[in-house]
């Protein structure tokens, strides 16, 4: 190995340190939510450098497959976050249902 390679996952290691170190510290569910796909993306990330320098494009399924796991878990967070937001902005805990646009999309169908 060189000292880029060495570089490298020396880098990928302090971002995935300090990633866990937000995720075990964070105060609130959006903190950690944030840590953990900040840590997906580096874990992509070391994926990623993994094959580039190593020439292993047997690496790259698991890379899409991390990928895909970041993005849909953190749309699905998102949405439940949401969802919470919208119901405790009435203060007495019941849903507001679908936003206007989407009633409408609803409703024309």
């Amino acid at each position: 190995m060189t000292v880029v390679s060495y570089l490298l996952y020396g880098l990928i290691g302090g971002g995935a340190l300090l990633a866990l170190l937000r995720l075990a510290m964070g105060p609130s569910l959006l903190d950690r939510v944030v840590a953990t796909d900040t840590l997906l993306v580096i874990i992509s990330a070391g994926l990623a450098v993994y094959a580039a320098l190593e020439r292993d494009p047997t690496v790259v399924p698991v890379l899409v497959v991390v990928s895909l796991l970041a993005f849909v878990g953190s749309v699905s967070i998102a949405r439940y976050v949401g969802g919470m937001l919208r119901r405790s902005a009435t203060g007495d805990g019941r849903d507001l249902g679908l936003p206007v646009a989407a009633e409408e999309r609803e409703g024309g169908r």
